[in-house]
């Protein structure tokens, strides 16, 4: 690793500052995905802006059918506090790494780094939720622009995120066994004039909605609305862990699966 500074910042104010005036400064949070790239020297960033101490951007609130995140709440903080209300983001978050990677990572630096394989996006992209930032909200249909590319500035920090909790919802993960990420991973969230499905870990181009599906299952709510569905494995990732076929068929798999635990307990 190179030689950086490192700063950690009381408010939001002061690291949206501080990244402002140079290009090459990185936000840290709780640093589960950052700090791997760093010892791998895939990133060199001249200084590093802790957000941990900044006050606002943890913990969880609910107000009817809205729930809202800090953007720097632990994963295990987020598996135990929302699974009376949205028992299957609380699944995804309890089911994310390690003890030592949930208490560690959060929900906002998840999603500022928008790894392929990370399992929040598609929760937050299934639910359409609110990215909110410093400066503004981003639409989760607007937010996510490919493989660790987002909608954000560089110098933009995720404050929270916002849920339309859905009427049920389930995630269906098939896990890498070494890492814990999802080698497909697809929640599917059901709302009284919508359905959506979100797919993480398995499309070159990142999480992604699968339309079809949502199509079919907005109609006939039902594992066998999507079971002879299939995905073209034309962009699939294909590496040592599986085939773009593979994936491919993974994710009809599970979407059915998702359905099905869904209609299980309705």
């Amino acid at each position: 690793m190179q030689d950086f500074e490192f700063i950690k910042a009381k408010t939001i104010a002061e690291a949206v500052s501080i990244a402002a005036a140079d290009e090459d400064a990185k936000f840290l949070g709780g640093g589960q995905t950052f700090l791997p790239t760093l010892k791998q020297r895939l990133a060199a960033p001249s200084v590093l802006i802790s957000l941990n101490a900044v006050q606002g951007m943890k913990g969880v609130t609910i107000e009817g059918e809205t729930l809202t995140i800090g953007g720097g709440t632990s994963h295990a903080v987020v598996a135990r506090e929302v699974n009376e209300v949205f028992p299957a983001l609380a699944k995804l978050a309890g089911g994310i790494g390690d003890p030592a990677v949930r208490n560690r990572g959060t929900i906002g630096g998840s999603l500022a780094n928008n790894d392929p394989s990370a399992c929040y996006p598609s929760a937050v992209l299934a639910c359409n939720a609110t990215i909110i930032t410093d400066r503004r909200e981003i639409a989760a249909t607007d937010y996510f622009q490919g493989i660790f590319a987002t909608a954000l500035e560089h110098d933009e920090i995720i404050v929270a995120v916002r849920f339309q909790v859905p009427r049920s919802a389930n995630y269906q993960k098939f896990i890498q066994p070494a890492s814990r990420f999802a080698l497909v991973g697809v929640f599917v969230a059901q709302y009284s004039d919508r359905v959506g499905a979100a797919v993480t870990g398995a499309s070159g181009d990142g999480v992604f909605r699968w339309h079809e599906a949502e199509s079919r299952l907005v109609d006939t709510f039902d594992p066998s609305a999507v079971e002879e569905l299939s995905v073209s494995p034309d962009e699939m990732i294909e590496d040592l862990f599986g085939t773009k076929d593979y994936r491919a068929h993974l994710i009809s798999v599970l979407t059915a699966r998702a359905v099905r635990a869904i209609v299980s307990v309705l």
